[in-house]
């Protein structure tokens, strides 16, 4: 049992956070055609690809629940465990939603790491629930050669202000709300290529809760909203496009990335996922092939912990920015919504 704190978290992991994901495609051939009986109280469920289910409890409540683990994004465990519930709460928020309670899903090699790693993990996902005000009531624990860690969180909001991920009006501008790459900054950080500065910053836009930005855009009328993880800016774009009457079109320029990515990138230190979601959905982008491959790359890349997706008016959405600002959240406007497909412009 190794208890020395040189260990490294990730060689524990063949993949890092959401990079580990299965890919779309799988997941489509997984649940298409399962069926279950109807309740009259459902509102979301597994049959569109929303952040999480949601089912009505009385006329004023609603119940949110949602599920996120994964493996280590980094050595540090305490940091690892801040990320990891940072990132299961984002789905409580990208669906308008508030944090109120959790319960911790462990998977930890017992025979080759000490307990100790466990419990600096756990104390990292307590602070990122204080900052939440979500109380953990609970955990389950299998033994496994993998260390894996997330949590189940549930929320509650009003049946009538749940924001769906596909509801967004023609017209609307999309926001985002943290630069995209930490999968790639992951990815170049384990070939010991990123710089630690550089990993200081990916790291710390993982650790921080959407907690704000969804308070900011509530004050807005947003139409639609997601988080930007596994599936990548655009297969998330994807996701919000489906069973609507329009599409996108995201300004590439537009786009915030953390420093180094695109030349990352273009090294070819990528997540195994962006092949993945590439494979799935770029048929659906117009103008796709027109992208450097590093940028392709970069829009499909798995992202860990990314920031909200929102559609607003185009009217609020100057606004909205200023707001986000105000309260120390580095958001930008990178697209609009109109009629067609989804689209992608230098």
């Amino acid at each position: 049992m190794n208890s020395d704190s040189s260990v490294k978290l990730t060689q524990f992991s063949r993949f890092a956070g959401c990079g580990a994901k299965l890919g779309p495609g799988l997941l489509d051939k997984a649940l298409c055609g399962l069926k279950q009986p109807s309740y009259p109280n459902l509102i979301s469920d597994f049959s569109h690809a929303e952040d999480c289910g949601v089912f009505r409890l009385t006329d004023e409540i609603a119940l949110v629940q949602t599920i996120d683990f994964f493996p280590p994004v980094c050595d540090d465990p305490w940091t690892f465990g801040r990320i990891a519930a940072a990132n299961a709460l984002s789905d409580v928020y990208a669906m308008g939603a508030t944090p109120v309670t959790a319960v911790s899903v462990v998977c930890f090699p017992e025979e080759v790491l000490d307990i100790s790693y466990l419990r600096k993990i756990m104390e990292g996902a307590l602070d990122a629930l204080a900052e939440a005000g979500a109380a953990l009531v609970g955990g389950h624990t299998v033994r496994d050669h993998e260390v894996k860690f997330g949590l189940c969180v549930n929320g509650t909001i009003h049946p009538d202000r749940v924001l769906n991920n596909n509801r967004w009006n023609e017209g609307d501008v999309l926001i985002l709300c943290k630069p995209l790459g930490v999968g790639i900054i992951n990815t170049a950080a384990r070939a010991q290529i990123a710089s630690v500065e550089e990993e200081r910053v990916a790291l710390q836009s993982m650790m921080q809760l959407n907690r704000t930005a969804a308070e900011v855009l509530s004050q807005f009328s947003v139409s639609a909203c997601t988080d930007v993880t596994g599936f990548g800016l655009l297969g998330h774009v994807c996701e919000m496009a489906t069973g609507n009457d329009f599409g996108a079109c995201l300004d590439v320029n537009a786009i915030p990335l953390l420093p180094q990515v695109e030349a990352y990138a273009d090294m070819g230190l990528i997540p195994a996922g962006a092949y993945a979601n590439i494979e799935f959905r770029s048929k659906f982008i117009q103008n796709f092939s027109e992208l450097s491959d590093a940028m392709q790359h970069v829009l499909f890349s798995p992202e860990t912990s990314g920031g909200l997706l929102a559609a607003v008016p185009e009217n609020e959405g100057p606004l909205a920015i200023a707001a986000l600002a105000e309260r120390g959240v580095s958001a930008s406007i990178i697209g609009n919504i109109r009629t067609g497909y989804i689209s992608v412009h230098i």
